[in-house]
C-alpha cells in the first residue's frame, strides 16, 4: 500500500466511496446529495491541511483517504484533527490504520501538540477500537447527537491522544 498526496485522477474513484459511505448514514454526518465539486471542496480543505489517498502498491487501486489539519483555527491550530473512508472492497486489510498512523505521524512531524477526533459514531466499534488501539482516548460523548439509520439517535464520541 502506498500512501501518497491526492492526484486529479483519484477523484473518480474516491468520489463513489464518499457518496456511499454518506450515503450508508452510520459514520458521517455530511449530507447526501453534495455535488463533486462540494465533496472535493470538503474532502481536500487546502493548506495547511493535507489529503492523501492509500492505493494498492501493485494495481493502482484506490484503498481509502484521508484528510488532516488544525482542528481549529487560532489558539486552537496546535491540536490536529483528521477522517478517514476506507473503500468498502479495502476494510479488513489495514488501510484504515496506515492511514490513521501516517496523519499522526505528519501532525508530529508538523509540530501539532495532540489529535482530535470530534463526531466519532459510538456504534461504529471497528472506528472507535483501532482509535482506541492507536491511543486515543474517549474525552466524551455528545448523547443522541448523531441520526444512525440503523440505530436512531446515538452519541458521537470526542476522542483524543497527545503527540
Amino acid at each position: 500500500m502506498i500512501i501518497r498526496p491526492v492526484e486529479d485522477a483519484d477523484w473518480a474513484s474516491f468520489l463513489p466511496v464518499f457518496h456511499g459511505i454518506v450515503d450508508d448514514g452510520e459514520s458521517y454526518a455530511y449530507p447526501s446529495g453534495l455535488t463533486d465539486d462540494e465533496v472535493r471542496a470538503l474532502w481536500d480543505e487546502g493548506a495547511p491541511s493535507v489529503c492523501v489517498v492509500a492505493v494498492d502498491a501493485a494495481t493502482g487501486e484506490l484503498l481509502g483517504s484521508a484528510k488532516t489539519g488544525p482542528n481549529r483555527p487560532g489558539r486552537g491550530a496546535h491540536v490536529a484533527t483528521a477522517s478517514f473512508m476506507v473503500a468498502p472492497a479495502a476494510r479488513g486489510r489495514g488501510v484504515g490504520r496506515a492511514l490513521g498512523e501516517w496523519v499522526l505521524a505528519w501532525a508530529r512531524d508538523q509540530g501539532y501538540a495532540a489529535m482530535q477526533f470530534n463526531a466519532v459514531v459510538e456504534t461504529n466499534t471497528a472506528a472507535v477500537a483501532l482509535w482506541q488501539d492507536l491511543g486515543f482516548v474517549v474525552v466524551g460523548t455528545v448523547p443522541e447527537a448523531f441520526d444512525s439509520r440503523r440505530h436512531g439517535r446515538v452519541g458521537l464520541h470526542v476522542m483524543h491522544r497527545p503527540l
